[in-house]
């Protein structure tokens, strides 16, 4: 391998994601602000009890007049102190033995990532430029297809398209059920690795909504702007972070879900109007009901190809009501 493919694109949005992901994870493990916060409200509260202590001294002169000698004033701690912000939940648990919860984030955050190195990395339904004996059409199955829609040859890489692939200018490859393109991964989201990647999102938006909570567990805002940004400045950074992410994964998560509960894709969403064999019909064609389009999706039942389900309501559609 050339040392100039390291420098890929894959690679280091790869890269990137991995070590994002663990820098959350360890500043969530190991960001201690119990200990930073004593070592600066020391520091402020020896300031204070100087000034304390010079104004208690004896000889001391004042500007006012009538001044009657006050006894030492007792050294208190500065009020900062009453509010020191409290650990991280991670922090505690590991303080006090309670593994259980730590290892079950641990292992969250390994499941969502490896699950994101299967979608990013798997073949996501890329339609063959050779096409095996055993994958080509057969007459009774090209039949099926309705003439007005014929199975259209791609312009860029010339392989027949089976009905909703499409070609990913990206990837340079044709991909079966084409759903989007996702630059996050590097990888297009496709026929195989599609339901991989719902469960990878679900996953992933569990492991923020934990990380979030983590965060805020650990952020006391009742303190001096300068002493606050110190202690827990970084640890603010990391709950804006996980926000932003929390949202994203909402969102995405909640659009693929409804995507997957009517059987089409992200592509067809947007541009049905464009797209012949959803132009020509008024509704999806490929929607089952919720029950059998769940089990499609996840488990490949019933099985056929996308052409079949089409030739089927396109008789149902043109036989007369009984």
């Amino acid at each position: 391998m050339a040392p100039w493919a390291l420098l890929s694109p894959g690679v280091l949005v790869r890269t990137g994601h991995t070590v994002l992901t663990w820098g959350i994870t360890l500043v969530l493990f190991l960001h201690d602000t119990d200990k930073s916060a004593d070592e600066l409200l020391a520091t402020h509260s020896h300031s204070w009890n100087q000034h304390l202590q010079a104004f208690a001294q004896p000889g001391t002169h004042f500007p006012t007049s009538n001044c009657t000698p006050t006894p030492p004033t007792p050294v208190l701690p500065g009020p900062a102190s009453l509010c020191s912000p409290a650990s991280p939940e991670l922090r505690q648990w590991e303080e006090q033995g309670e593994l259980l919860l730590p290892l079950t984030f641990l292992l969250l955050v390994l499941g969502s990532l490896l699950l994101y190195l299967a979608v990013s990395l798997m073949d996501p339904g890329y339609v063959n430029v050779q096409p095996q004996p055993q994958e080509e059409l057969k007459e009774e199955q090209t039949a099926m297809v309705p003439p007005a829609i014929p199975l259209r040859r791609c312009r860029y890489c010339l392989v027949l398209q089976p009905l909703r692939a499409r070609h990913c200018r990206e990837c340079r490859r044709c991909v079966r059920r084409y759903d989007h393109h996702c630059p996050w991964m590097e990888n297009c989201v496709g026929e195989r690795n599609h339901p991989l990647f719902v469960v990878y999102l679900a996953l992933q938006l569990v492991v923020l909504l934990w990380g979030l909570y983590l965060a805020w567990s650990g952020l006391r805002f009742f303190q001096p702007w300068g002493l606050w940004l110190r202690s827990s400045g970084l640890l603010f950074a990391t709950f804006l972070l996980l926000s932003l992410f929390s949202l994203v994964a909402s969102l995405l998560l909640v659009s693929h879900l409804y995507l997957v509960a009517s059987n089409t894709t992200t592509w067809e969403f947007i541009s049905s109007h464009r797209i012949a064999y959803l132009r020509q019909r008024p509704s999806n064609p490929f929607d089952r009901g919720l029950t059998r389009n769940l089990a499609h999706f996840f488990c490949g039942w019933p099985s056929g190809s996308w052409e079949t389900l089409w030739a089927e309501e396109e008789e149902e559609g043109s036989s007369p009501a009984v």
